[in-house]
Parts: C-alpha cells; structure tokens; sequence
C-alpha cells in the first residue's frame, strides 16, 4: 500500500471522530469485513499514518491550574534542543515549531507558574524572549481532506511511489523509493552494525 485510497481516507476520519470505535462498527460504514479493516488499520499504522490511539480530553471541564499558549522565540537554529527539553516537561500538551523557528507551546501549569515548569528549556539558554497568553477556550478539528500519503525514502530522500519497497531491519520498517536505495541502505546499516 503506498497510496491512500478513499476507503483509507474514511477509516481516518472515523478514527479521528472516534478512536475506540471497533473494527466491526468502522465495517459497516466502510463497506468491508472487520478483518480486512483490521489489516488496513495495521498498514497505516505500520506506515505512521496512524502514530497511536489517544483520548482528546476538554480541558475546560477539568482544573488543574491555568491553560496558557506561550510563544519562545529561540536563538536561530536551537528550536530542536529547545523542542527536545519540552518533552517531558509536565503540563505540555503541544509543541509547534513555525517556519521561523519560534516554538507555539501549549500547556496547563498550576498557579499560572510558568517558569518552573518550563525550566529544562530555559536550562539551553537559547530562549530569548518568552509571550504568555492565558487561554479561554479551545476547539480542535482534525481535518483530512484529500490527504495522500507523503513516505520519503530514507536513502535518498526521494518520494515513495507506488514503485516504492519496504524493508523492516531490526524490528523496524523504512521506506524505499527503490530496490536500490533499499540494497545500499541495507549494506551501509550491515556495515555499521559490524563497526559497532
């Protein structure tokens, strides 16, 4: 499977509404039997298309301290170290990272301290300046549209088509543009593996 067909599209969007619907029920709407939806589920999740199967929680509904959007602007070329301290920062729902280089932080922090919490981002010294926003509401609307499926090879880099092979080395899978690109991928990866 190296296309999205309108089957795939519509089994994420029932997702997307309902996580924990069952194979049977996404069937009966999709027009197949659940085993087959089952293994269509498992290729998109083997792709990445599907990362996990996650709760979406109203936030408004709960307290627990104040939601704020806090916008960093980071030293040019530091938002990954940045990004990377926020990761199991407590309270941290969301990290976009802009065009720019700024990072868009989401998160709820008890007393509407923010410094605290924040601070193994401050500890890389790349933030220069920090704007907290208290939040009011929020809404999210996933939307998937006439998404395709956008696999890069891991060799060169080019887009996978249709054309594109698979390899899983070492318990995980890659993708290929190419018998190739997979061949030297698989030779590099044999050789390190013996260096290491």
């Amino acid at each position: 499977m190296r296309e999205l067909d309108e089957t795939d599209r519509e089994l994420l969007r029932l997702l997307l509404d309902d996580g924990r619907a069952s194979y049977k029920q996404l069937a009966e709407t999709v027009d197949l039997s659940p085993p087959a939806v089952s293994d269509r589920v498992d290729r998109l999740r083997e792709l990445g298309v599907i990362e996990r199967f996650t709760v979406n929680v109203d936030r408004s509904r709960l307290r627990e301290g104040v939601r704020v959007a806090i916008t960093l602007v980071v030293t040019p070329g530091e938002s990954t170290a940045v990004r990377e301290a926020l990761t199991d920062v407590t309270g941290v729902e969301h990290v976009f990272v802009t065009a720019e280089g700024r990072l868009l932080v989401v998160g709820t922090f008890p007393d509407a301290d923010i410094e605290s919490p924040l601070q193994p981002a401050f500890e890389t010294k790349a933030i220069e300046s920090v704007d907290v926003t208290p939040l009011v509401a929020s809404d999210w609307h996933p939307a998937l549209g006439e998404a395709t499926l956008g696999l890069e090879c891991v060799e060169c880099g080019n887009s996978v088509t249709a054309e594109g092979v698979s390899a899983v080395i070492d318990g995980e899978r890659y993708e290929f543009c190419c018998g190739s690109c997979r061949a030297r991928f698989e030779e590099r990866y044999e050789e390190l593996s013996e260096g290491a």
